[in-house]
């Protein structure tokens, strides 16, 4: 990891502590705010902690990214959680095949920056 990207990641895990020390939730709820807060902090150190030996250049770029667009997301509906994702269900596919390989790689690709490291620690 070069100089600039190691201030670059140490400056957004500032920022999501210093986010998480103003957090108020949007029903004004000290219970709320003070499980949100828990949230981001647990969700932070989870998340650093299983991506700190990340090497590549091109995943901690996608890292970096996705920890952004989950920053501004969460400023802006005032809400830590990930946004759910609506996809079709894959219920009409057979469990093997062609069919289900290909509903397979749609969803992969179509599923957001703010939710690809979600799903690998949930």
């Amino acid at each position: 990891m070069t100089p600039v990207t190691r201030q670059e990641v140490l400056g957004l895990y500032r920022k999501i502590f210093r986010i998480a020390k103003k957090w108020q939730s949007a029903s004004g709820q000290i219970e709320e705010t003070i499980k949100e807060k828990q949230y981001i902090i647990s969700e932070a150190k989870t998340l650093f902690q299983k991506n700190k030996n990340v090497t590549d250049p091109q995943l901690i770029k996608q890292c970096i990214e996705e920890c952004e667009a989950r920053i501004e997301i969460g400023l802006h509906y005032n809400i830590p959680y990930p946004r759910p994702i609506h996809l079709p269900p894959m219920g009409l596919a057979s469990k093997q095949g062609r069919a289900f390989r290909h509903q397979e790689k749609l969803r992969k690709f179509s599923k957001p920056i703010y939710l690809k490291s979600h799903d690998d620690i949930s």
